[in-house]
């Protein structure tokens, strides 16, 4: 799923979940539906995460760099 961009992953999940509250879903691939909703959670998850922490180092790096330019 590394190759999967959020929006996909998140578009996946918002199907999953519109399937299970219209009762789409019959009961046998209930537990594989959930267990793909529970990946692609995690996969979010770890998506946005990795973002906050890359644009809180481009923050930290572009302060350090305004700190260090001399007018």
């Amino acid at each position: 799923m590394e190759n999967k961009s959020y929006s996909a992953a998140f578009e996946e999940l918002q199907q999953i979940v519109q399937e299970m509250e219209s009762g789409e879903i019959g009961i046998d691939a209930l537990s594989i539906k959930v267990k793909r909703a529970s990946e692609l959670i995690q996969f979010c998850k770890d998506k946005l995460k990795t973002t906050e922490l890359d644009v809180e180092q481009i923050l930290n790096q572009l302060e350090s760099d305004s700190d260090n330019t001399t007018y």
